[in-house]
């Protein structure tokens, strides 16, 4: 029923930009731990599957969806590795402790004690794709790889009340790319007027545009800010619609049709210039204006997006009010007129809901999430939309699924802190406060 997914996710291997002491020794104690999927010892290192298959986007896309190298759970690129879907292994189990004393894995460092490792377990690390044994009643038809869309440069900082200064911006990219994630969203070539957070777009793109091994998507609204993000370099775009009225007009000042016309006209200079563009649904389950969004509605959107040439469509729940009995009616709507494969999901956090929601689109076929580092985010003109899903607790998460990402998490964690220390706040993360906990503790033994 399912199409298989064909996207496929990278590992970057570009420098990693210096971090605090604290960071750096978070990121140092992690790394040897198999607590995280990128920071194996060697001997327990496993080779990716062999084999690549790149869905065919069609004759009408804008572009050929960039394909970045792929990832394995060691970090290393393989040129051929494919994009599947792994079903599983069956097996009935005994009692639910059990499958979580086979899942779990030991905190371990140099100076850990017997009884610390005892009493810290864990099941987060990618390399244990084996040992997932649960039943299919629990966990089945998951993707064997994950392509995490960073957001936090544009959707989690446009919503700061203060404008963070450039070379910060510049840094966290800077450090986000070094983790390991295949793409992260730069930033937005909007009018200062309506989100002056984001005034020094072109400044921000100058200065990342040439980091290797990384796709930088900036947002652009019009023709306008296209023309703009392209003489700043950018390669890719993002494009966003509403699935709500109420939102559309309240947001962007015109009708969903009115937007998809504007839209259309940017799609098209895209594809004259060979520039890949990605699509982003609004309010797709809920709405601050309009209340419950139709599950046709957004079907509708999304299919007009994907009609125009966008190579993927990010499904947003801006305010986050789903749960995955309003997700999965939403998805199955769209999934019956846009492929699977090109679809992806990005979560708010408001209700708490972002992991279970993320976890039911999965098992629906999505292998691309969005999220934003440190969970920062929101959206200015949606009243009680709160962060997005922190990319630490989604690598966390899939991690401990078997899920390759190509992400090193402590370095996530790394670029989530100095980011937070700048905002002077506390991470949105709850696998970050965590996993800094137990890392402190840890250097006391």
């Amino acid at each position: 029923m399912l199409a298989s997914s064909t996207r496929a996710c990278s590992r970057l291997a570009s420098p990693h930009a210096s971090s605090s002491a604290g960071a750096a020794a978070a990121a140092a104690a992690l790394a040897s731990s198999p607590l995280l999927g990128s920071g194996m010892s060697a001997p327990e290192r496993q080779p990716a599957p062999p084999g690549a298959v790149v869905g065919d986007t069609g004759s009408s896309r804008v572009a050929e969806d960039p394909q970045p190298r792929p990832c394995t759970s060691s970090g290393e690129s393989r040129e051929g590795h494919q994009w599947s879907r792994v079903a599983h292994q069956s097996q009935l189990t005994p009692h639910w402790r059990n499958v979580t004393a086979g899942l779990s894995h030991h905190v371990s460092s140099a100076n850990c004690s017997s009884l610390y490792q005892k009493s810290y377990r864990y099941f987060s690390s990618s390399s244990d794709q084996q040992r997932i044994w649960a039943g299919n009643k629990l966990i089945h038809d998951l993707p064997r790889c994950v392509k995490i869309v960073e957001v936090g440069p544009r959707d989690g900082l446009q919503n700061e009340k203060d404008t963070v200064p450039t070379p910060v911006k510049v840094e966290l990219i800077q450090r986000l790319a070094a983790s390991g994630l295949s793409v992260v969203e730069a930033t937005s070539f909007v009018s200062p007027k309506w989100v002056p957070q984001l005034a020094d777009a072109k400044d921000v793109m100058e200065a990342v545009r040439n980091i290797e091994g990384v796709r930088l998507p900036v947002l652009t609204p019009n023709l306008k800010g296209f023309e703009a993000a392209i003489a700043a370099g950018a390669k890719e775009i993002a494009i966003f619609a509403s699935a709500s009225e109420g939102f559309s007009k309240s947001n962007i000042n015109c009708t969903i049709k009115e937007s998809l016309a504007r839209y259309n006209d940017v799609a098209l200079a895209a594809k004259e210039k060979e520039i890949p563009v990605r699509g982003y649904v609004s309010c797709v389950v809920g709405c601050p204006v309009d209340g419950s969004v139709p599950p046709s509605n957004v079907a509708y959107v999304a299919k007009e997006l994907y009609d125009m040439g966008c190579y993927e469509v990010s499904l947003g729940d801006t305010i986050g009010v789903g749960t995955p009995g309003t997700v999965v009616p939403m998805l199955e709507a769209i999934m019956s007129v846009v492929p699977v494969e090109k679809l992806a999901v990005h979560f708010h956090d408001t209700y708490g809901q972002s992991l279970s929601n993320i976890l039911i689109s999965l098992q629906m076929g999505v292998s691309v999430v969005d999220s934003s580092v440190a969970g920062l985010g929101g959206c200015p003109y949606a009243k009680g939309a709160s962060g997005n899903v922190a990319t630490e607790d989604v690598v966390y998460m899939l991690n401990g699924l078997g899920i390759r990402t190509g992400v090193d998490l402590g370095k996530v964690m790394a670029a989530g802190e100095f980011i937070c220390k700048y905002l002077r706040r506390q991470s949105g993360s709850k696998a970050a406060t965590a996993l800094s906990k137990v890392t402190a503790n840890a250097s006391k033994l």
